[in-house]
């Protein structure tokens, strides 16, 4: 049991820090993309960095097992490279011993996997799906900050303030435009206050001493009228989500005879097996020549995963689009790669083990 242990500390040490480093780069991307599209602005800062943490919990599902399978590779690779497992070897202890402390890391990260999956993925993508509405339909001056445009495209709204007084949420020098279908509307005014209705609940912007220019679409005169009071209702677009796949529960698609909903939960239950599937690959795939550089197998593995992955993609959409039944649905490319590895594992480890020797 020592041998295992320290054999599943080879590989936990660099799955830890491999998972962090992923995690940590799909978190800068992500908060980079929502601050290009200024989604700060409109949600906020803690409502965006939920959206963040909600984009990061349904990357794990495939982050997790990428960590494993390049960790299994890079420590299993490391003890070759240095010889222990010719030590290892020359004490009795059998590939049977390193698939089995492969095995007892990878089953509960496999349980992680499918809880992942099956569970948070769908909660996630729900939670993710309402943030983001909210971000392309929220436009609301609260939010507005001096020197600041603040738009939605969603909308056709685009506001500006020179000045926004921080205590009493005054606005000044402020630029207001909304596209119409048939017009488009321009409000240059000199303050602006935000309100709201307490009859209706409507948001409201009251603009002083300012002009309104109307701007048609085709033919016909602009017009351009000046005021002293105008109060522009500020009604927001309906954000509400409709029924997606990816954010419906797992049991309602069990139940589904759709394709497209086939193919989700055949994708959700087959990701646990292909985290084990991957980690046991990393086991031959550790293997390398006397001159055989750690990033040669780095590559190679790095090339299996991605056929592997891609394939993956490739038998989901078939059975989308219903080129291929629910039977054998993806199935038929994780049973390949079980046969695969089991032969490997099983015929193919005499003459690794002599090559590596």
């Amino acid at each position: 049991m020592r041998i295992e242990r320290y054999i599943i500390a080879e590989v936990l040490k660099p799955f830890l820090a491999v998972l962090g480093i992923l995690l940590a780069l799909f978190g800068c991307f992500t908060v980079a993309r929502y601050l290009a599209a200024a989604v700060t602005e409109t949600l906020g800062t803690a409502l965006m960095l939920r959206l963040v943490l909600l984009k990061l919990l349904i990357a794990t599902e495939v982050l997790v097992p990428v960590a494993l399978y390049f960790s299994a590779v890079m420590g299993l690779g490391r003890m070759h490279r240095d010889q222990e497992m010719v030590a290892l070897r020359a004490a009795g202890v059998g590939p049977g011993t390193v698939i089995r402390s492969i095995l007892l890391l990878g089953v509960p990260v496999a349980v992680l996997v499918a809880w992942l999956s099956i569970s948070a993925r769908p909660w996630a993508y729900a939670e993710s799906y309402l943030l983001d509405a909210s971000a392309r339909t929220e436009f609301s001056p609260e939010h507005v900050q001096g020197g600041k445009f603040l738009g939605s495209e969603s909308s056709g709204r685009v506001l500006y303030t020179q000045f926004k007084d921080p205590d009493s949420a005054e606005m000044r020098e402020v630029f207001l435009f909304r596209r119409g279908d048939l017009a488009s509307t321009l409000v240059s005014a000199r303050r602006a206050e935000h309100r709201e209705n307490r009859t209706t609940g409507t948001a409201q912007l009251h603009l002083r001493d300012g002009q309104l220019y109307r701007l048609r679409q085709g033919s016909g005169p602009d017009r351009v009228t000046t005021f002293s009071d105008l109060v522009f209702n500020l009604t927001q677009p309906d954000a509400a989500v409709g029924y997606k796949r990816k954010a419906a529960a797992t049991g309602v698609l069990l139940n589904s005879g759709l394709p497209a909903e086939i193919a989700e939960w055949q994708w959700r239950l087959s990701r646990p097996l292909a985290t084990l599937l991957l980690v046991l690959a990393a086991i031959p795939l550790s293997h390398a020549a006397p001159r055989q550089g750690r990033h040669e197998r780095i590559v190679i593995a790095a090339m299996v995963f991605a056929v592997y992955y891609n394939l993956s993609g490739l038998a989901q959409t078939w059975v989308e689009q219903g080129i291929v039944g629910a039977l054998p649905g993806v199935w038929w490319l994780h049973g390949l790669m079980a046969v695969a590895v089991i032969w490997i594992l099983r015929g193919g480890n005499a003459a690794l083990r002599g090559r590596a020797a």
